[in-house]
């Protein structure tokens, strides 16, 4: 399977907690659909104290994989949001 790219995209969106609203993450997404993964290399700024879980309500919105051989964040349905 072929890894992702390593040139980062040029959108940023910031990745909050659906529940508290708490920011998660800065992240470059690439494409238009929905947040399903995050790869750990295009994290530009991390706001959780411990990975996956929600710095303000404690609650778990992720868990940590391998996809195509490269770590990453496969997020939980309707636990975060982006914009």
């Amino acid at each position: 399977m072929a890894k992702p790219n390593k040139k980062l995209p040029q959108k940023s969106v910031d990745i909050q907690c659906s529940s508290c609203k708490a920011r998660l993450f800065k992240y470059k997404k690439g494409g238009k659909g929905a947040l399903i993964k995050c790869f750990k290399e295009r994290i530009v700024k991390d706001y959780t104290v411990t990975p996956c879980t929600c710095p303000n309500c404690q609650s778990v919105f992720a868990r940590e994989t391998l996809v195509r051989g490269t770590p990453a964040y496969k997020i939980v349905g309707n636990k975060v949001s982006y914009k």
